[in-house]
């Protein structure tokens, strides 16, 4: 069974920075992408960032381009999202997919994250 959990989110004043991670179980982490995507407050489900499987190959949505970082460890099964120089329009929970930014499957509780001051 998929089992993915989220955690890392907090509150933060605008400028600062945050490290989510994710931990996966219950599939062969190592061959998948996996994605981060995130949901505001009265929005709806928007994607962050992916990482490919192996190579690690990453993609980032314009919004969060040169601030955020994705990164794996395939020997711990966990996803991570550094992400620096926040803004208040990152307030969102944050959710970990199993997954393209267009394919993917998320389960988890999502964390919560609030930029303000």
């Amino acid at each position: 069974e998929v089992q993915l959990a989220e955690s890392g989110g907090g509150l933060v004043q605008p400028g600062g920075s945050l490290n989510l991670s994710c931990a996966a179980s219950g599939f062969f982490f190592s061959t998948y992408t996996m994605s981060w995507v995130r949901q505001a407050p009265g929005k709806g489900l928007e994607w962050v960032s992916s990482i490919s499987g192996y190579v690690s190959t990453t993609t980032y949505a314009d919004s969060v381009k040169g601030r955020f970082t994705i990164s794996r460890d395939n020997t711990k099964n966990t996803l991570y999202l550094q992400m620096n120089s926040l803004k208040p329009e990152d307030t969102a929970v944050y959710y970990c997919g199993k997954g393209s930014r267009y394919d993917y499957y998320k389960n988890g509780q999502g964390t919560q994250v609030t930029v303000s001051s």
